[in-house]
């Protein structure tokens, strides 16, 4: 039992020391250039995680020179990009307050003006203003939706054509590690 258990501890030892000894020990922690990106890369021909990496940067400024895109720099873009989208949402939004009261006053001036043919000037502001509260909300509610929209195809626009550049780069990339010998997946 005890040679057993000594023979199984000298094989684990060999074997990790091997893996040593040949460049493949314990993951560092760190995220590869093509990870960064979501792209998967296997070394084919035994190449080491040092002649990987230095593949893989090579790889990536050839896709950048090709492509003329910086994925990294994409994607940054895209941040601001969303980020001024929800802004301009916002400023939308308070730019329509106080729509309904202009529509009212609006309103009670007509109604008061009409009401004051009738007879009842008092009457005719009251439903005037009404009407017209009503009426100046529904068409702030009908701009603010109509501008959110075409903030919101922009933004999926811009959106689908950064996909696009990077789903390019990518493939740019893809292609210069495979001729270096490695299996790349994305």
């Amino acid at each position: 039992m005890r040679s057993i258990f000594l023979l199984v501890l000298l094989s684990a030892l060999l074997v990790s020391s091997t893996a040593i000894a040949q460049g493949v020990g314990a993951p560092t922690g760190q995220k590869t250039l093509a990870a960064a990106m979501n792209v998967y890369v296997f070394p084919d021909r035994g190449q080491n995680s040092s002649q990987q990496s230095m593949d893989e940067a090579d790889c990536y400024n050839w896709a950048v020179g090709n492509i003329g895109t910086d994925p990294f720099e994409l994607s940054k873009q895209a941040n601001q990009q969303a980020s001024q989208a929800a802004q301009q949402k916002q400023a939308v939004q308070q730019a329509g307050e106080g729509a309904g009261a202009r529509g009212a006053v609006g309103g009670a001036a007509g109604g008061a003006l009409i009401g004051a043919i009738a007879g009842d000037a008092g009457k005719g502001a009251a439903y005037g203003a009404a009407a017209g509260l009503i009426a100046g909300r529904r068409a702030r509610r009908r701009a603010q939706g109509e501008v959110t929209q075409q903030i919101d195809q922009q933004t999926q626009q811009t959106q689908q054509a950064t996909a696009d550049q990077i789903e390019n780069f990518k493939k740019a990339f893809s292609v210069c590690l495979e001729a270096k010998d490695y299996l790349v997946k994305y």
